[in-house]
């Protein structure tokens, strides 16, 4: 505390944000005055809060923690606190860690559950690094969620109305909103890399440099929020969506990963020859073995399936290929030291905790396994079959029966994960659809 108050004082804050990423992977926390930040004894919180549903209620199931909703407290990370850029007055935010009064980990912390795998990756003598690529859409403000979404009006005064992939004009249509990202992007040391322009309407793609999993979890997070706070000052919204607007493909958060030695940073995805390792396949074939069970956590949502559809830039199998974007799992051409596999299952709307714990977990199980995968495939992998769950009510069943995968992710929070998308799967049930009006209210 006395390093982050130093770092306070030198920058003028006045208030303190401190954040926690609940289970969506949204913003949660407390706000306060700085010098009350560096004096309290502990922030606290209820850790019901990780147990509360996208549309505010509660699962049935809330046996995970205590029945009395004691408070758990919050634990300053020291290296992610940084300016709030667009407030009014000079502010801080910084992520929290979540403990017991015992001082013993909260478990359904998503922050904690990424812990979790890293610390198993660390007691084999490996550091995964990780690459994220965040893709969203533009589009004009709605504040009738009955109607549809519609892209933004751009500088020339005109929306988009067809797909525009890799279009640098496109992209300048929005250069204010883009000028500001990237400032406040620099501000919060945010390391955002190249900007293209998706297939979609106003859809874009921003891609992160390389780094370590934790921080780059922290940064997509921030950068969620940073995004949609910029779109807002230039009247208009940015969604993370998997799948906002009819006729135009979902939205995806692509994860490249690999592993290095601790010790050495070798990269252990190549052997000394420089060919691929039997680490990198049994990388590959946890992925295949496992993401089925994972899938939860690659499409959180029940829009989330609506993305996973053949022919929409999004993979339906768990093919894996060199430099074939049909495939679930893609390794790109590069040196042996750059070798990767790029996960192309998970939507942009998952939380970037999970998703990144559940993705490494997959192929963690792969390497300590010692798996095999199925020899990489050359075609268009959308000529082949659905292999990914459909919907969100089969996702939970495959992970509840995945013993391997609960206990690397830890069962506390897998049980907690489960009864929130079960809660949130039959309220999403009891709505009524226009669709179901339109073609059943007359004709059945």
């Amino acid at each position: 505390m006395s390093e982050i108050e130093e770092w306070l004082k030198k920058r003028g804050v006045t208030e303190v944000e401190c954040l926690v990423p609940d289970m969506a992977g949204s913003p949660r926390g407390k706000i306060m005055p700085a010098h009350r930040f560096v004096r309290e004894e502990g922030v606290r919180m209820p850790e019901s809060l990780f147990l509360q549903t996208v549309t505010g209620e509660w699962p049935d199931d809330m046996s995970v923690i205590h029945p009395a909703e004691t408070d758990m407290e919050l634990v300053p990370d020291v290296d992610t606190i940084r300016l709030v850029p667009w407030a009014t007055d000079v502010t801080a935010q910084v992520i929290h860690d979540c403990i017991h009064h015992d001082g013993t980990p909260v478990e359904i912390s998503p922050r904690y559950v990424l812990r979790r795998v890293l610390k198993l990756y660390e007691e084999q003598g490996w550091q995964p690094i990780v690459a994220p690529e965040l893709e969203f859409f533009l589009v004009a403000k709605n504040v009738d969620p009955d109607y549809p979404l519609v892209p933004p009006v751009g500088r020339s005064g005109r929306q988009e109305t067809v797909r525009q992939s890799y279009s640098i004009d496109a992209v300048n249509e929005f250069d204010p909103l883009f000028d500001d990202i990237y400032d406040y992007c620099e501000v919060q040391e945010l390391d955002i890399d190249t900007l293209i322009h998706e297939s979609g309407a106003a859809q874009m793609e921003i891609n992160f440099l390389h780094g370590e999993a934790l921080s780059r979890a922290d940064q997509a997070f921030l950068f969620k929020r940073t995004v949609r706070e910029t779109a807002l000052r230039h009247d208009m919204y940015a969604t993370f969506m998997a799948k906002p607007m009819i006729g135009e493909p979902g939205s995806a958060m692509h994860i490249h990963q690999s592993v290095q030695d601790r010790e050495t940073g070798r990269n252990v995805f190549s052997n000394r020859q420089g060919k691929p390792s039997g680490l990198f396949l049994s990388h590959i074939a946890g992925l295949q073995r496992y993401v089925p069970a994972a899938m939860g956590f690659f499409a959180p949502n029940v829009n989330s399936y609506r993305r996973i559809a053949r022919h929409d830039a999004a993979p339906i199998n768990l093919k894996w290929g060199y430099d074939n974007r049909t495939v679930g799992f893609r390794v790109p051409i590069s040196s042996p030291q750059a070798r990767r596999v790029e996960n192309r299952v998970a939507g942009s709307d998952v939380n970037p905790y999970l998703a990144l714990a559940a993705s490494l977990a997959c192929g963690y199980l792969g390497m300590v396994q010692g798996l095999k995968p199925e020899k990489p495939f050359e075609g268009d992998a959308y000529d082949l079959d659905y292999a990914l769950p459909r919907n969100l009510d089969q996702s939970m069943v495959l992970i509840e029966e995945c013993e391997p995968l609960i206990e690397v992710l830890g069962e506390h929070f897998v049980q907690a994960y489960r009864s929130i998308k079960e809660r949130e799967y039959e309220t999403f049930f009891e709505v009524i659809s226009s669709w179901e009006r339109e073609f059943l209210l007359l004709n059945v």
